[in-house]
């Protein structure tokens, strides 16, 4: 066995897209496979971009915001995803804060959820 730490401290900011948050990498596949961890402060968001794959964003503390191709913003809290196509311009973000674990996949299905 091993063991990983991914807390907000081993975690790096980042500022792509304009974005103000810290993410804390998880795993890396083949392709373009990424897991991570997302860790939102108060007002820190996620620039407006376009996604490089399926990418499926879960809450797993906390509350926000996510957006996508229509620029809406919709809430979001713990035990919520939100699933962003190939291509689809998305965004995120919490006026509070927020925990959120994001998988990147050519090879994502979210179909086994309950859908909101």
């Amino acid at each position: 066995m091993e063991l990983y730490k991914f807390s907000k401290e081993v975690g790096k900011e980042i500022g792509a897209f304009g974005s103000n948050f810290v993410m804390s990498r998880i795993s890396q596949g083949e392709g373009n496979f990424h897991i991570g961890c997302m860790y939102f402060d108060q007002n820190d968001f996620v620039g407006r971009h376009d996604a490089v794959t399926p990418q499926l964003f879960v809450v797993v503390e906390g509350e926000g915001w996510v957006s996508g191709a229509n620029g809406e913003k919709l809430p979001i809290r713990a035990g919520e995803a939100a699933l962003w196509h190939k291509g689809e311009s998305h965004e995120a973000g919490s006026e509070t804060n927020m925990i959120a674990i994001v998988i990147e996949s050519e090879n994502l299905n979210a179909s086994i959820m309950g859908r909101l």
